[in-house]
């Protein structure tokens, strides 16, 4: 890694955690210096705007939480324990540091959703890739006899998304770890019954 590559993953490690708890709008420029101990022209030295910043932050805030759920999801052979990494995950959401500011799809969502098109459109590719790798999990499920075969993957990974993000929204809002652990308990008995 060249000096200058070595500078560009700097900045973005260190002003990622910064950009999703505050958001794009609420994450200034002195933010940024601040968090960096550089120079505005050294931030922009690297990156073309805060855009640039932003867009890379987010795909490092992203990356460390797929990182994560891949290493304790390849540890399991079975289609419905590695389902179950899910609500063992963000039942301790709270206590994760990676994801003490907030799922970064959630918080890029609600802010980017009318405002900015490039962040929006990473959340949204984010949110398929997750979808799209529930689907997977529960289609080898089904064809290794894990899983129900009447099991819809599509609806099933949509509501178990939709449980997931609504329980750590109203932590994150309210503070408190009860709707996860409420949310969670029931999405473990929902995973439980797809076993074939």
């Amino acid at each position: 890694m060249s000096k200058a590559e070595r500078t560009k993953q700097f900045i973005i490690e260190k002003t990622a955690p910064i950009f999703n708890a505050k958001g794009y709008a609420g994450t200034s420029l002195s933010d940024l210096t601040e968090a960096t101990g550089l120079t505005k022209g050294s931030i922009y030295g690297n990156f073309e705007n805060k855009d640039q910043v932003a867009l890379a932050a987010f795909d490092h805030n992203y990356s460390l939480i797929v990182a994560y759920l891949r290493k304790q999801i390849e540890a399991r052979p079975n289609m419905i324990d590695r389902l179950l990494v899910y609500p063992e995950t963000y039942r301790n959401f709270l206590n994760l540091p990676i994801l003490k500011a907030g799922c970064p799809i959630l918080n890029t969502a609600t802010e980017a959703d009318d405002t900015h098109p490039l962040l929006r459109k990473k959340a949204i590719a984010a949110l398929g890739f997750w979808k799209k790798t529930i689907e997977k999990s529960i289609t080898i499920g089904i064809e290794r006899n894990e899983i129900k075969a009447t099991t819809q993957a599509e609806e099933f990974a949509t509501i178990m998304m939709s449980l997931i993000e609504g329980a750590v929204m109203q932590a994150k809002l309210t503070g408190s770890s009860q709707a996860l652990h409420i949310t969670m308990d029931h999405l473990e008995y929902m995973i439980k019954n797809l076993r074939n």
